[in-house]
Parts: C-alpha cells; sequence; structure tokens
C-alpha cells in the first residue's frame, strides 16, 4: 500500500465540548490496527474499562472511568465492515470509545477479547465481523471476561516503588534523582496548561529523573532518530551503501518541515543528503524515503521490537500530524544508551549519527536550558499539540547524560519552550555540580 493510501487511514477521533478536571488522567494514545481488528490504548494512569456491545447499529463501546481527553479529535472510517470508530467525553469523568459497524454487521460477542497488558495498555481484539441475516436482533452485552497479557504479571508491590530500569536501560542501576524531583514538580504544578513525560539519565552513575517516563506519546519528528540508528545499523551491515542515489516519488512526498517537497518528482538525491535532510531539518519527504529504502514501516517496528523499545512504533508515513506514530521518554532513552554504548551500530556510524544530531536546526527546546560549552546532539518534533525531543548531553566537566521529554500543549502554545527550557536547566545545574560529578575510583 502507498503512503499516500495509508494516509487514508490515520487515526482518531471526537470530543465533546464538556468542562474537563485540571488534573484529571488522560487518554494518552490509541490506534486501530485495521489490518488485526484490534484497539490498542494507553493511558497515564491505570483503568479498568467497561466494554459492551449494542446493537442496531452494531457498536462495540468501551467506557474508561476516571479518564478524560485533552485535544479534539476526528471521526475515521476503515473499512466496509467498521464504518467509524469515535472517541468523545462521555461526562467529565469517563472517555467513551465506539468502534461501529456498517449497518448490516455483527460480531459474536463470545470472540470479542479484552486484554490487559498492564494496569494502563489495554486492547480489544475484534472478531471478523458477520453479515446479519433478515432482521436478526441481539440484546446488549457486556463484555466481562479479561484476559491477562502472556507472559505479564499483576503487580503486587506497591505503584509507589522505584522502578528499577537497570534491565530497560542494560546498565547498573543508580539512583533516583530525589533532591530535584521537588524543583520540577513545581514546575510542572506552574504550568497546569501542560501535560508531560520526561527521563534524564547520568550515564557515568546511572542515577536517573523519571516523571512519567514510560508514558506513551505521540512521537511527531522524534521517530526519525530510531529510524537514523536503523539507517546506519544497514550501513554496518553493508546492505545500504552511503553511494547511492535515491529517486523522490510522488507517493512518498510529504508536506510539514522540510525542502525536498519543493523539488520536481523524478529529482534524484544522493543518500547522504536524504539522510542528512531527515535529521537536520527534520525533511519529511526524505525521510519517507529512507523508510522505503529501509524495507518499510513493517520492517522498521519489528527491528524496534528487537532492539527492546515497547512504545515506539511507525503507523504512518511522514507527516503523521494526527499522532499515530507512537514512542516514550524511556524508549528514547534507552535507544540513546545502547547508541553511546555502541550495542547497535559500530563506532563510525555512530559518530556519523551523533554529528547529524548535533547539526539540528531547532535549539528552542532541550538545548536552551544548557549552560556554556555543554553540546547536544538531539532530535526535536513538533506537530502542535504535542512537542516532543531527546538527546545526549556532553558537559563541560566531563560528565554525559541522556534526556528526553515529551509535552502536550494547547496548540501551539509557546509557553512549552519556557517549560521545557526550565526543566532542562534545573536536571544540567544539578548534574553541573561538584556533588554530581563521578568519583575517580568509581569511573
Amino acid at each position: 500500500m502507498t503512503p499516500k493510501l495509508r494516509w487514508l487511514l490515520p487515526a482518531l477521533i471526537s470530543v465533546l465540548s464538556i468542562a474537563l478536571p485540571a488534573k484529571a488522567d488522560t487518554l494518552t494514545s490509541w490506534h486501530f490496527d485495521a489490518s488485526e481488528n484490534q484497539l490498542n490504548l494507553t493511558t497515564d494512569s491505570g483503568v479498568q474499562p467497561s466494554v459492551k456491545l449494542i446493537a442496531n447499529p452494531t457498536r462495540l463501546v468501551i467506557d474508561l472511568p476516571g479518564i478524560v481527553l485533552e485535544y479534539p479529535e476526528t471521526p475515521q472510517t476503515y473499512n466496509s465492515a467498521i464504518q467509524q470508530i469515535r472517541v468523545g467525553q462521555f461526562d467529565t469523568e469517563t472517555t467513551r470509545l465506539v468502534i461501529q459497524l456498517t449497518p448490516g454487521y455483527k460480531l459474536d460477542p463470545q470472540k470479542v477479547r479484552v486484554i490487559r497488558e498492564s494496569s494502563t495498555r489495554w486492547s480489544f481484539q475484534l472478531p471478523n465481523p458477520e453479515q446479519i441475516a433478515g432482521n436478526e436482533f441481539f440484546q446488549p452485552t457486556a463484555i466481562t471476561r479479561i484476559e491477562q497479557k502472556p507472559g505479564q504479571v499483576t503487580p503486587t508491590v506497591s505503584s509507589a516503588t522505584p522502578r528499577n530500569y537497570a534491565a530497560d536501560l542494560e546498565m547498573r542501576t543508580g539512583y533516583e534523582m530525589s533532591a530535584i524531583k521537588p524543583q520540577i514538580e513545581s514546575a510542572i504544578e506552574q504550568y497546569r496548561s501542560l501535560s508531560a513525560g520526561m527521563f534524564f539519565l547520568d550515564l557515568d552513575t546511572g542515577n536517573y529523573l523519571d516523571i512519567k517516563g514510560d508514558r506513551v506519546f505521540p512521537a511527531a519528528s522524534t521517530i526519525k532518530l530510531p529510524i537514523l540508528i536503523a539507517f546506519y545499523q544497514d550501513v554496518d551491515a553493508g546492505k545500504v551503501s552511503l553511494d547511492e542515489t535515491l529517486v523522490m516519488k510522488s507517493d512518498l512526498v510529504a508536506s510539514g518541515s522540510g525542502t525536498m517537497q519543493d523539488r520536481p518528482n523524478g529529482t534524484r538525491f544522493s543518500i547522504r543528503e536524504t539522510v542528512d535532510k531527515m535529521i537536520t531539518i527534520s525533511d519529511n519527504t526524505a525521510t519517507n524515503m529512507i523508510i522505503e529504502r529501509l524495507g518499510g514501516i513493517a520492517k522498521l517496528n519489528e527491528r524496534f521490537r528487537t532492539w527492546g523499545l515497547t512504545d515506539t512504533r511507525i503507523r504512518n508515513w511522514l507527516g503523521d500530524f494526527q499522532g499515530t506514530n507512537t514512542t516514550s521518554s524511556v524508549d528514547m532513552v534507552k535507544l540513546l544508551a545502547m547508541l553511546s554504548r555502541d550495542k547497535l551500530v559500530s563506532e563510525s556510524s555512530r559518530e556519523q549519527a551523533l554529528e547529524l544530531l548535533r547539526r539540528t536546526t531547532t535549539r528552542t527546546l532541550l538545548p536552551s536550558g544548557l549552560g556554556p560549552g555543554a553540546v547536544i546532539a538531539d532530535k526535536t518534533g513538533d506537530i502542535g499539540f504535542v512537542v516532543g525531543d531527546a538527546g545526549i548531553i556532553d558537559m563541560p566537566n566531563g560528565k554525559r547524560y541522556l534526556a528526553a521529554i515529551f509535552v502536550k500543549r494547547p496548540y501551539n502554545d509557546p509557553i512549552v519552550r519556557d517549560f521545557v527550557r526550565r526543566i532542562s536547566r534545573i536536571v544540567y545545574n544539578y548534574l553541573d555540580q561538584p556533588a554530581a560529578k563521578v568519583p575517580h575510583n568509581l569511573r
């Protein structure tokens, strides 16, 4: 399927105009996989969905108590049997998702699977829709059976217990940067119109700051970071040559950031220039050309899974202005940690990737909070209602740390820059103190 056809299957959906609580828990992301007939959703706190099947027309209704929406979404159609999927605010404390079938189709309620992946991650597997015979009718049916995803264990420890990130990040565990959490939390409280997730990691000590770091966000252009690493992995494997030339085809041209979209179809670009533009000026057309060269979306997603990235997934070609491509701060930091330790690419490829990331043109987020002499290699993303930034920071004192932050905001509100700059400066100043430096006997 071509990228343009894929754009006809974006993600999602509309919200009713209801006043929402200032600090409610939210639906952070959801996606319907039409090829698998499966709806996946993530919330930023635990939820117990209520699911029922209703007739005339057939609708699977999923209520999320205690969860609210933050941004408007638009209903979308998917295939001949699934007429529409809607998301709305049912009342001030409940988000409702409705999967509505085309008139004349039904679902077997015994085959609808509700799968609990964790308290904040749920999947709803639909059977293949069947045609209704004559004037067949069924009563509303509650779906109460819940399956546990294989390999997942319901937590028995308190949610206040600090998460051990050693396995996630493939390095020894440090301590939480508890000294600066009050400053971070104060900043979050002052910017009440924003909703953030962040993760910072000191590579020398393993100490970290985690504020909803595993919350899933639209990736925007930060998705180009794992694509970049996959590109250099294929260079190392001999699957891609840096001397190649790529042809810009019409079905890969994308609006939004970048200049390649203004060139005529059939223009030839060196692969070096293409990957350069993908990162330094965040060119969406260049990104689509690199995705295609690496084998397409499905192959990249499989690669991301082999790296252990649980939240990073491409669902649509760039530009993904509705935010269906996703990631999390923890995933971005894990990727950067593996890059820093040469676990994914060769030293030569790592340095080439970092050089591109050091030349990105957007400097208004994490870089704006750094002190003099600091060097950052980062990739930002911005699709209006979400901004993100992830990077590797080298400090003048010799310390290196990793940072990732994602923020939902009122559409295009510039206040997010002040917020990210403040968070970045708090972490930087903390790690710049002599006490934060690594003793020689621990290096």
